[in-house]
């Protein structure tokens, strides 16, 4: 590889593998902010451990590594052209190094390149400037998260907070409302970016945009830097708390921008990122190709791995068969440690399997909701790299006819199913288990072996069904087979409470 290859394949990695100061003190104010014994305190705790893992072992911090996406200032005359050739030569080495997981899916034909590589991936987004260095920014914002994004056009009614109309009001309400419609399912707690105005297209862009400043800065607009003060104030009072587990923090940063907009359209784009803000910057010399400094590096924020964590003096062991028995007795709230073996399983599986028999007999078995990073080892045994939960929220329509299909007894993943899972989990006997979202290397420490996997050439990494050994793999029971979730209940509680805001308070 080439310097400049070499500099963007650093760049990558230390993005995917080493959260900046800026979002580890964001972080570090949550923990302490939160109750010590609540799950949300538990939650922290476990990210703090993972973000310390993911920096000493060099892995990706989650699983999900996202859509790799650059923003690039250059000298007028610089070859733009061999700087995208360089960009996508790295990313491709990144993703062979396995600091990427290979997440470019042909919409048509649903094959997986392997390499990250495909039209329109990665993004690039070039900008000239008047300045002799070459600028790089990248932010790589998990599937997860992205899917929470929402984009509300003014005038509008919304759920808790009545009529949005077209003005500073309008504004605060839809901002709002799209931190409780992300619940648990983007990682909280996390960062939102912000664009007021543009169109659609624009919209999106300038809020995304607005994720590549310091967590800590301020707004340089006066009306603004207020907003964003107020929506931090207000949005942590909705309670939705660290993974949806309820809790003091759910949001941990907020920046907003503004850009004119047609007089016939009023758009309010929110870009939501996990806590998981995986964003840095280089500045490198466009002769040598070298990296003259970071960004975002202001100084060095150091994390030490908690002491505690899940309490599992009490824990539940599960470990496949399990029997109906066993999954009656456990409730909300409880600690299970599971061992033995678990089969992933995402949307291409669960499609999959609604119409074919299983390859494996998942009868008293466990399905993890999970798109691993995987490579081969010297021998040619295949390693887990990063193995974090992905959001379940996507199998909703296939997961309760799959558990009684199959006759499966747990679920893990994160953020929680809809009323059809929790009435088949009931009429099935079986639970949902809610793993730490975003904490990839935590858990694939739990994993001792690869024992399989199928439908690899097929779907490729991420969709294919690993069959994984694992031991002391703990998790949250969030649905119960009592018919009680913690998903819902933290809804209904935090629709109340933005209800609370719904009266015109901020001017």
């Amino acid at each position: 590889m080439n310097a400049m290859q070499e500099s963007l394949v650093e760049l990558i990695t230390e993005t995917s593998t080493n959260l900046p100061p800026d979002v580890r003190r964001a972080i570090k104010r949550a923990a302490v902010a939160e109750e010590l014994g609540t799950r949300a305190a538990l939650a922290l705790s476990t990210i703090i451990d993972n973000i310390v893992s993911a920096e000493e072992d060099v892995q990706p911090i989650c699983q999900d590594t996202g859509m790799p996406t650059f923003i690039v200032h250059c000298p007028v005359g610089f070859n733009q052209i061999k700087m995208a050739e360089d960009i996508r030569a790295a990313v491709a080495e990144a993703t062979r190094r396995g600091k990427l997981r290979p997440n470019s899916v042909d919409p048509l034909t649903g094959k997986n390149s392997g390499d990250n590589l495909g039209p329109g991936t990665p993004v690039i987004h070039f900008h000239q400037w008047e300045q002799d260095e070459v600028e790089v920014k990248l932010i790589l914002k998990g599937g997860g998260c992205e899917n929470k994004n929402i984009q509300y056009s003014l005038p509008t009614d919304l759920p808790g907070l009545g009529r949005a109309g077209r003005d500073l009001d309008g504004i605060r309400k839809c901002i709002l409302h799209a931190v409780y419609q992300a619940q648990g399912q983007g990682c909280s707690a996390g960062f939102i970016g912000v664009g007021i105005g543009g169109d659609r297209t624009s919209g999106y862009e300038l809020a995304k945009e607005q994720l590549f400043r310091p967590v800590d800065d301020e707004n340089p607009n006066p009306t603004l830097a207020k907003l964003e003060r107020y929506i931090m104030e207000k949005a942590n009072q909705l309670e939705i708390g660290t993974m949806g587990f309820g809790g003091r923090v759910t949001l941990l940063g907020c920046k907003i921008g503004v850009a004119n907009r047609l007089p016939a359209s009023f758009f309010v784009s929110v870009a939501y990122n996990c806590w998981a803000f995986r964003r840095l910057g280089v500045v490198i010399d466009p002769e040598s190709g070298r990296i003259k400094r970071w960004l975002y590096r202001d100084h060095e924020e150091r994390l030490e791995r908690p002491q505690g964590g899940f309490d599992t003096s009490r824990a539940v062991v599960l470990q496949a068969p399990i029997s109906e028995a066993q999954i009656r007795s456990l409730k909300v709230g409880d600690v299970v440690l599971v061992r033995g073996e678990v089969h992933t399983g995402r949307d291409e599986l669960h499609k999959y399997l609604m119409h074919h028999d299983s390859p494996v007999d998942l009868r008293g078995g466990i399905i993890y909701h999970c798109g691993p990073v995987m490579l081969k080892d010297e021998a040619g045994e295949w390693q887990v790299k990063a193995a974090g939960p992905t959001t379940s929220a996507r199998e909703e329509p296939y997961q309760a006819d799959i558990i009684e299909k199959f006759g499966i007894r747990a679920i893990i993943g994160k953020g929680g199913m809809g009323q059809k899972t929790l009435a088949g989990l009931q009429k099935c006997g079986a639970v949902y288990l809610n793993a730490i979202g975003g904490a990839a290397q935590f858990y694939a420490r739990c994993v001792k072996r690869v024992k399989g996997v199928h439908f690899l050439e097929q779907f490729g990494i991420p969709e294919a069904m690993w069959h994984l050994e694992v031991d002391d793999f703990p998790a949250i029971v969030t649905m119960d087979a009592h018919g009680n979730s913690l998903h819902k209940e933290v809804e209904e509680q935090s629709l109340l409470k933005l209800e609370q805001l719904k009266d015109p308070v901020f001017v």
